[in-house]
């Protein structure tokens, strides 16, 4: 039972395949919206990093992870930029449905990506911060604080609140 009370088991909205595709696609874009925001502030942060005095005096293995995490950053600005590149290439060819599909597992590959650069980010700020050994497990448990909130979670809730064939 939900903690919210009695479940409804009716079969949900009355939409049309076209209206549920336009619904999705409007909550599809706000997630973007915000998941875009805070790429874009970081990526941009990331981009300045190189061209600050300090960064030449970071070691090898220093400058390699920023390396990555641009990359990584990229990867990620790409993804998310490519939900609605997907939709505008695709509109007017009656294919809404379909561009959902698409463009919402090219944000949860953003989302993937969103995770490796936050890891990787934070691997390097910590390393320059706290030269401690202790940085991996700091890293390692935040790695794991986000699968929880991002993943786990709405994977338990989709499991345990689902209805029952």
């Amino acid at each position: 039972m939900s903690p919210l009370g009695p479940r409804d088991t009716s079969e949900g909205r009355h939409e049309s395949a076209e209206e549920r595709a336009d619904r999705r696609w409007n909550e599809l874009l706000q997630e973007v919206r915000v998941l875009q925001t805070g790429v874009q502030i970081l990526f941009a942060f990331l981009l300045t990093v190189v061209f600050l005095p300090r960064f030449a005096t970071l070691s090898q293995t220093d400058q390699t992870i920023y390396v990555v995490t641009v990359l990584l950053g990229a990867a990620t600005t790409g993804a998310l930029i490519g939900t609605v590149t997907f939709h505008r290439l695709v509109a007017g060819h009656r294919l809404k449905p379909e561009t959902v599909f698409w463009a919402a597992r090219l944000a949860l590959v953003g989302v993937v990506l969103l995770l490796a650069t936050v890891t990787s980010a934070l691997l390097l700020i910590l390393r320059i911060a706290m030269d401690d050994d202790a940085v991996p497990w700091i890293v390692a448990g935040l790695v794991a604080w986000f699968m929880l909130c991002w993943f786990a979670l709405p994977a338990w809730v989709l499991h345990h609140y689902s209805t029952k064939d």
